[in-house]
């Protein structure tokens, strides 16, 4: 079965994305948890963390800092849940390594997945205002 995140990141699937660079691609979440739920990939597949190569997993880590410091900026969330699972039993459901940066309101339930597709003018728009606080 191809792999979604692949079609991606060569174009023949859709996305909200927010940033791109030679090594990741930051997109939303097309089922979020919260508003702003972001997902950060390396551009060359690789199953999980026992795959990555250390130099995609520092850009993806790197990556996080700046797109986390935007969610922060655009949306003010009371804090961010940051998540990476590897292997089915530890939740993960597409597997093409991912991280998964969720904005999170004070009192919220500690969720990774969402079975409610957003709604496409929102999460144009939240890709848009992350665009945005990126370049601040």
């Amino acid at each position: 079965m191809p792999c979604i995140f692949c079609q991606i990141v060569a174009g023949e699937a859709p996305c909200f994305r927010i940033h791109e660079d030679d090594l990741t691609l930051t997109f939303l979440d097309l089922f979020p948890v919260s508003r702003g739920h972001t997902l950060i990939i390396p551009k060359a597949h690789c199953q999980d963390l026992f795959e990555i190569e250390p130099g995609a997993l520092g850009a993806v880590a790197q990556r996080s800092l700046s797109i986390a410091a935007a969610i922060r900026s655009a949306l003010a969330p009371d804090g961010i849940s940051v998540f990476q699972l590897n292997g089915a039993a530890a939740g993960q459901t597409v597997f093409h390594y991912h991280m998964h940066l969720i904005p999170r309101m004070q009192g919220d339930a500690l969720e990774i997945h969402s079975r409610v597709r957003g709604e496409e003018e929102d999460l144009r728009q939240v890709a848009a205002m992350l665009t945005e606080a990126l370049r601040d």
